[in-house]
């Protein structure tokens, strides 16, 4: 009886995998919302935000992302933001105006940022694309406009059905 040799194509194909997930910060995400802070939902007392900003216990973001927004119609001085996040940064992982979505994509630009590229030069690089975590589409595109320098291949997908999509052009 013969047996038949199973050879690991992907593995002998020289493709390296990158997975975004792996870049995922797992600390808790919250919003705070400044509309808490507006009078009738409407103006900010610089007055009273100054007391609020002096009372208010920091430490409940301890480690945590935070997202500052206003959720309501009206105009916030600039530098209600700023000191908000003066009080915040301190306590929190990460403190970004905006949403939650730019929350995430600021978690993953710091990630990214960290890469030592020059590990993937004249690399195959298969960035995956299927993960248990969200992993934002503007994280897709800065890992793809971070490694296309570098690389010799750029893939989405996985090592064994990839979709091409950059192949360094031949020097001659």
């Amino acid at each position: 009886m013969e047996t038949e040799l199973i050879v690991n194509r992907v593995a002998k194909s020289g493709l390296v995998s990158l997975d975004l997930e792996d870049y995922y910060h797992p600390g808790e995400r919250v919003v705070y919302d400044l509309k808490d802070n507006l009078f009738m939902g409407l103006i900010l007392k610089e007055k009273d935000f100054r007391e609020f900003l002096k009372t208010h216990d920091w430490s409940q973001y301890a480690g945590k992302n935070v997202a500052v927004t206003c959720s309501e119609d009206a105009i916030v001085p600039t530098w209600a933001y700023m000191l908000l996040t003066i009080h915040l940064e301190p306590h929190a992982h990460t403190v970004v105006f905006g949403s939650l979505q730019d929350l995430e994509e600021k978690l993953y630009f710091d990630a990214i940022a960290r890469i030592n590229i020059e590990e993937y030069r004249d690399a195959r690089v298969v960035v995956k694309g299927c993960s248990k975590v969200p992993v934002p589409t503007a994280a897709y595109v800065e890992i793809t406009r971070r490694l296309r320098p570098v690389a010799q291949s750029l893939m989405f997908g996985e090592p064994c059905s990839t979709v091409p999509l950059y192949k360094r052009p031949k020097q001659g």
